[in-house]
């Protein structure tokens, strides 16, 4: 069976994070593995606050998972400090690292910052290249690119900016583009793709960037090539979201086993 590893946040309510990310390659047929960068206090309607797990236990989380199970493919979630940032890069690099999904968590929906202003140009320097492909929404790629974004042509720019700083390919999320259809744009260094899914409406959002990341990553581990493993995991997302749950006061998360029997979770 191939292994998927998300090195990410924890998220007590279930909708995002390391459980996000399990469930996803859970439903996507590969076996999930997890490190653990740090414990939020959250719910559906905000991230009230942060603990990070300490440099070296996330360091050697990582090592010794690689050094017992074979990994097929990583995902890289919320890591908000230069000191974890730098850790994380120093263990893949000495373990033989398969290929990496950045998703660079900035924001939470509530506005809580999950990344220190300190810590961007770290997670660049650092983590940019070693990653197959990095993942940001609109406002994490105007921040990344240093320009507004209200066009699909604005998102090709930024991906274009993106790709200099180390990424070999970049999915620019286009969930926040106010348009009557959802349209991502994927980037290759040579060739871009736009993927368009109707745009649903519903309030209940939670961990789509954590789950539509996560499920590229399981798709690369599957084997897939860079387009299809987004094309499906965007297939994945769109479905878990109109099966989205109304859980909790405030964004639901969305039906990772939407595909399953209506009796799987009772």
């Amino acid at each position: 069976m191939k292994t998927a590893l998300t090195i990410a946040g924890s998220d007590p309510s279930g909708g995002a994070g390391i459980q996000a990310d399990l469930k996803t390659f859970a439903a996507n047929g590969v076996y999930g593995t997890s490190v653990i960068t740090a414990v939020t206090v959250q719910n559906t309607l905000k991230v009230y606050n942060v603990q990070e797990i300490k440099s070296d236990i996330v360091y050697d989380q990582i090592i010794y998972l690689f050094d017992d199970i074979h990994i097929d493919a990583v995902k890289i979630g919320m890591v908000s400090s230069i000191e974890l940032i730098e850790t994380i890069a120093k263990a893949l690099k000495k373990v033989n690292s398969p290929a990496i999904v950045l998703d660079p968590v900035m924001i939470s929906k509530s506005g809580y910052s999950l990344l220190n202003n300190d810590a961007r140009e770290a997670l660049v320097n650092n983590l940019f290249p070693l990653a197959e492909v990095v993942t940001p929404n609109i406002y994490e790629a105007e921040a990344l690119a240093g320009s507004k974004i209200s066009t699909v042509e604005d998102m090709k720019l930024a991906a274009a900016i993106i790709l200099k700083s180390g990424a070999k390919k970049v999915v620019i999320k286009g969930g926040h583009l106010e348009n009557k259809q959802s349209i991502d744009i994927l980037f290759d260094g040579t060739t871009f793709k736009e993927l368009t899914s109707t745009r649903i409406e519903t309030k209940n959002t939670h961990g789509t960037g954590c789950t539509f990341s996560s499920a590229i990553a399981a798709n690369l581990a599957k084997g897939m090539d860079f387009t299809k493993a987004v094309s499906n995991a965007k297939i994945y997302i769109t479905e878990a979201i109109e099966h989205s749950l109304n859980i909790g006061h405030g964004h639901g998360p969305v039906d990772h086993f939407f595909n399953f029997p209506a009796n799987f979770l009772c």
